[in-house]
């Protein structure tokens, strides 16, 4: 089974902590990942987008001059795409982007972004995770303590208010419940950290 240092939020370590083979031990499968991370983002899609086509603008009905005789090109109405105020030819429609995919295959993709994080050294657990005050300060400190110089995850096993307004100002430095971990999430930031506590409910919610 992977064994994992446990960290103390001023970057020592605290001791080590032994991870769930099937959550943190599983080989890679880019095809997975990938599939899972297109899923995540055509769902993020919202799809409103619409204009008018020549037959849904308003007006047009008559013919704006004589076919013939007038110098003039011949028009059929003032509501043509050529025309200023005129439909727009293949316009945008509203449609739905989501995508499905089962369960199973979204838990392996998990697995498999987590473990290439830990495998890669950029899945980092820290004992615990708090500050005295919802002051960006502390979260600053324990963002160069822990070395989380490029965009990072921090998933936590609660809401704690305060840790969420002390890193919400700090640029590349996200912060979440481990109830909304996604594959996504875990492939775009750098590195990766999770409390002890969050590790634990992930791998009871993940259990084989």
């Amino acid at each position: 089974m992977p064994v994992v240092k446990v960290l103390k939020m001023d970057g020592t370590e605290a001791g080590e902590m032994t991870l769930a083979e099937n959550l943190f031990g599983a080989e890679y499968n880019e095809p997975l990942v990938h599939q899972a991370v297109v899923t995540y983002l055509a769902n993020q899609r919202q799809g409103t987008k619409s204009t008018l086509t020549r037959t849904e603008v308003r007006g047009g009905g008559r013919k704006p001059w004589r076919q013939k005789g007038t110098a003039n090109a011949r028009q059929g109405s003032i509501r043509a795409p050529q025309w200023i105020k005129g439909g727009v030819v293949f316009a945008p429609k509203s449609r739905d982007f989501s995508k499905k995919m089962n369960k199973t295959a979204k838990r392996a993709a998990l697995a498999s972004a987590l473990s290439q994080k830990l495998a890669d050294g950029e899945l980092l657990v820290v004992e615990s995770l708090t500050v005295s005050a919802p002051k960006t300060k502390e979260m600053v400190a324990f963002q160069k303590a822990l070395g989380l110089d490029k965009t990072a995850l921090v998933l936590m096993d609660n809401q704690d208010t305060d840790v969420i307004l002390a890193a919400r100002n700090i640029p590349g430095l996200e912060t979440a419940p481990v109830e909304e971990i996604n594959t996504y999430e875990i492939v775009a930031n750098a590195k990766v950290v999770l409390t002890k506590a969050a590790v634990e409910k992930l791998q009871e919610v993940y259990k084989a």
